[in-house]
């Protein structure tokens, strides 16, 4: 059995959730592997950040939002509302607030010490519903899955853009 690592960075934007496809990376990445069969795991280490697998719709709004995904951002916002003041969710308390402002770099958290920049429960909760990660078959030494299905990673974290990590291990023979 023979186990393949790969960490890739993905960019994010402030002020909207951001979906990246990253199809084309764990294609490679299976390919790089030299693993013929088994399984292929796509996950992301962030608690605001979810793996999912879906449909490329083709068609997109103004702001270049693929369709399919402009619908799960307004079912989600049925759901989990957007975190707008800080009584729209219990979370963050006034416990939290104390920890990431004693942690050494809590100015990369709470710029000029504004507490509204953790104001992203929402972004937990639609993580969380979500799952943050997805596996799928390695086949033939390819991604096991129909030529329209692509593999997104999204974060719903909007209050600043930041590079995140998403991780790609294959596991097989």
């Amino acid at each position: 059995m023979a186990l393949y690592k790969k960490s890739i960075k993905v960019d994010t934007k402030e002020g909207q959730v951001t979906y990246i496809d990253v199809t084309k990376q764990v294609r490679e990445t299976i390919k790089e592997s030299a693993i013929k069969e088994g399984i292929c795991v796509v996950l992301s280490p962030h608690t605001t950040c979810s793996v999912f697998f879906e449909e490329f719709a083709h068609d997109t709004n103004e702001e270049g939002v693929e369709s399919l995904q402009q619908d799960l951002n307004d079912v989600l916002e049925k759901i989990i509302p957007d975190h707008v003041a800080g009584d729209t969710y219990i979370y963050p308390g006034e416990e939290h607030y104390k920890a990431v402002e004693s942690w050494p770099n809590a100015s990369e958290y709470l710029p000029g010490g504004d507490r509204s920049a953790l104001w992203n429960g929402d972004a937990h909760l639609k993580s969380t519903l979500l799952g943050s990660s997805e596996t799928f078959e390695v086949a033939d030494g390819d991604l096991g899955v129909g030529s329209t299905g692509y593999i997104y990673f999204v974060d719903f974290d909007t209050t600043r853009e930041r590079t995140r990590k998403c991780s790609i291990i294959v596991i097989g023979e």
